[in-house]
C-alpha cells in the first residue's frame, strides 16, 4: 500500500493514498437552492434579549426599487432563517453615469449582534478574519454580484462605503444560494405532538444540515473543519434524520488517510488545498475513532470499512493505554491533552478515564465482529481500568467521583465515569441523583458536554429528566431566537465566549444538534 509523508512544523505524518483515495470517491453532490432576502430590518438594542438586541422589521426588500443609498447609507436584510451559500444581488446607478467605482461592504451575522455591534471592537484571542466582512469595488455599473468565498448567516448588512457625488446606488434580487450535501428527500419528518420538542428537533436537523458540506463540518462560520469529536455526534444524528451514512465513511477515512507518524489520528483536518492534518492531539478525540467507527459499523454493518480502519482504531486505543500510570489512572498534566468541555478550570483526569473506558468498550464491539484475538486482552483492559476508577477516583463520602490531585468534583467527571459503566447500575444512578441534586461548581459550559449530560440521564433510566433538561437548555436556546443551536450556551452567563467575544463564537455548531438524536431515538 502506497504510503506518503506530510509534515506540520515538527510533526511528521503518514498518508495512505488508498484511504484518502477511497475517501475521495466519497464526495458527496452539494444540493443547491435559491434563497431570496424576506425582509428589512434594523437591529435594535434590548438588554432583555441574550446577547442584547432583537430585530424589527422596517420594510419589504421589493422596496429598495424605488430607493437610493448614498455613501454612508446601509441596509440589513433578514433572510428569515439561517442560511450557508452565496450571496448575490443586484446593483445599479442612479442619476449621473458613474464617475468613480463603486465601494461596498458586506457584513454577515448569525445573530442581530453581529450587524449590529462593531467588528472594530473585537478583541479576542481568535483571529478576528473570521469575522464575516467583504468589501468589494464596482468599476462598472449595472453589476450582478456573486461574492466567491462561502458565508453562514441569517442578517447581512449592506453598506454604500463610498460613491461620488454624481450618483447613488439601487440595489435587487438580493439572495443568498445556498449550498448543503443534506439531501431533503431522504429526512423522516417527525410530527411530535410536544410543540417545543417538535420544535427543537427542527432546529437541531437545521444544524446538523448547515454543518453537512463536503464533510461533516464542525461550524459553517466557524472552523468549517472536519473535527473528530464533532463528527462522531453529527453521525449519530445523522443515523435517525438523513442516513447518509456514505459521508460518514468518508470522513472515517479521510482520518485514517493521515495520521501522525506514530499512528495518532489528528483531532481535526483541512480539506483543502489537498487533505492536510492538523497538528493537535487530543486523547478523547483519538479514542473518538474508535467510537465513531463502532457506531458507523452497529448502522450500516461495513464489514470492508470494519476490516480496513480497525487497525487505525486499535491503534488509538494502544496510544491511550501508554498514558495509564501503575494505579491504573490516566496520568494528568497542565498540557492541552485532551478536550472534555471548555472549561479553564477542568481537571481532565477523571473524565478522560471514562473516555477511555468508554471507548475500549466500543473497541471490543468491534473486535468482537473482526479481531477476536484482542477480544480476551480489551476485556482485561477494561475490567483493569475499571476497577481503577472505583478504587482511586470515588470518594464515598462526597458520593461523587473526584479528578486530579486537588479532588475536583466537576460535572463532566461523573457523566463520563457513568457513561463508561464504572461501578454497579445501583452507584451509577447515585451519582446522577446527587449531581441534579447539587450541582458542582465546576459545571458545564457547551451543548457538547450538556449532550453527554443528557446521555449519561438515559443510562441511568432518568428519560424524563433528559426530556426536562433538554426542554430547558436547548429550549432556552429556542425561545432566545436560535434558527440553529449555538456553540456556547450557558443560561447564567449569556455572553460566554472561550476566545473573548460572543462575535466570534459560531451559532451554527455541529456538536450542538444532537437534540434531534435523542428524541428520535428514545422516543422522547
Amino acid at each position: 500500500m502506497s504510503q506518503g509523508i506530510q509534515r506540520n512544523s515538527e510533526v511528521i505524518f503518514q498518508r495512505n493514498t488508498h484511504f484518502l483515495s477511497t475517501a475521495a470517491n466519497l464526495v458527496p453532490r452539494l444540493q443547491q437552492s435559491h434563497c431570496a432576502a424576506v425582509s428589512l430590518v434594523k437591529a435594535v438594542a434590548d438588554a432583555s434579549q441574550v446577547h442584547g438586541w432583537r430585530t424589527e422589521i422596517c420594510g419589504a426588500p421589493a422596496s429598495l426599487a424605488n430607493r437610493e443609498l448614498a455613501a454612508g447609507e446601509e441596509i440589513v436584510v433578514d433572510f428569515g432563517m439561517h442560511c450557508v451559500g452565496y450571496f448575490g444581488l443586484r446593483c445599479e446607478a442612479a442619476g449621473s453615469p458613474p464617475d468613480a467605482p463603486a465601494h461596498l461592504q458586506f457584513i454577515f451575522g448569525e445573530t442581530p449582534a453581529e450587524v449590529a455591534e462593531p467588528f472594530s471592537d473585537y478583541d479576542g484571542w481568535l483571529s478576528s478574519s473570521w469575522l464575516q466582512q467583504e468589501d468589494i469595488y464596482l468599476d462598472v455599473l449595472p453589476e450582478l454580484v456573486r461574492l466567491p468565498r462561502r458565508y453562514c448567516c441569517r442578517y447581512v448588512k449592506i453598506k454604500v462605503i463610498s460613491t461620488s457625488a454624481k450618483f447613488t446606488l439601487r440595489l435587487s434580487d438580493i439572495h443568498l444560494t445556498t449550498v448543503t450535501s443534506a439531501d431533503p428527500s431522504t429526512l423522516v419528518s417527525l410530527n411530535h405532538p410536544d410543540a417545543l420538542l417538535e420544535h427543537i428537533d427542527q432546529v437541531s436537523v437545521l444544524t446538523l444540515r448547515n454543518c453537512m458540506q463536503d464533510v461533516f463540518e464542525d461550524g459553517p462560520k466557524r472552523d468549517r473543519r472536519l473535527w473528530l469529536g464533532d463528527l462522531r455526534l453529527q453521525a449519530q444524528v445523522n443515523y435517525q434524520t438523513y442516513g447518509q451514512n456514505d459521508l460518514v465513511r468518508r470522513c472515517l477515512y479521510l482520518f485514517a488517510g493521515v495520521t501522525r507518524e506514530d499512528g495518532m489520528v489528528s483531532s481535526n483536518l483541512f480539506m483543502k488545498p489537498d487533505v492536510i492534518a492538523d497538528d493537535t492531539f487530543l486523547l478523547d478525540y483519538a479514542l473518538f475513532f474508535v467510537a465513531t467507527l463502532a457506531d458507523y459499523v452497529a448502522a450500516t454493518d461495513d464489514l470492508t470499512t470494519l476490516n480496513d480502519l480497525w487497525p487505525t482504531a486499535l491503534r488509538q486505543i494502544e496510544l491511550a493505554l501508554e498514558r495509564v500510570g501503575e494505579n491504573g489512572i490516566l496520568r494528568d498534566s497542565e498540557d492541552w491533552w485532551a478536550f472534555i468541555d471548555w472549561h479553564e478550570s477542568l481537571n481532565k483526569q477523571a473524565p478522560a478515564q471514562g473516555v477511555l473506558i468508554y471507548c475500549l468498550k466500543k473497541g471490543l464491539e468491534l473486535a468482537q465482529r473482526c479481531d477476536h484475538d484482542k477480544v480476551t486482552g480489551l476485556n482485561q483492559q477494561i475490567r483493569y481500568l475499571d476497577a481503577a476508577a472505583r478504587r482511586e477516583l470515588w470518594d464515598e463520602e462526597k458520593g461523587f467521583f473526584v479528578s486530579g490531585a486537588q479532588r475536583q468534583i466537576s460535572c463532566a467527571s461523573q457523566v463520563w465515569l457513568v457513561l463508561a459503566g464504572v461501578g454497579e447500575n445501583a452507584l451509577r444512578a447515585r451519582v446522577m441523583s446527587n449531581l441534579l441534586r447539587t450541582q458542582p461548581e465546576t459545571g458545564m459550559n457547551t451543548p457538547y458536554m450538556m449532550h453527554h449530560f443528557i446521555d449519561a440521564l438515559i443510562s441511568v433510566g432518568e428519560t424524563g429528566r433528559a426530556v426536562q433538561e433538554i426542554k430547558k437548555y436547548w429550549g432556552g436556546m429556542v425561545q432566545a431566537g436560535a434558527d440553529t443551536f449555538w456553540e456556547l450556551y450557558d443560561p447564567k452567563r449569556p455572553g460566554f465566549s472561550p476566545y473573548g467575544s460572543k462575535l466570534i463564537n459560531s451559532y451554527c455548531h455541529a456538536w450542538s444538534c444532537t437534540p434531534a438524536y435523542f428524541i428520535r431515538k428514545y422516543g422522547l
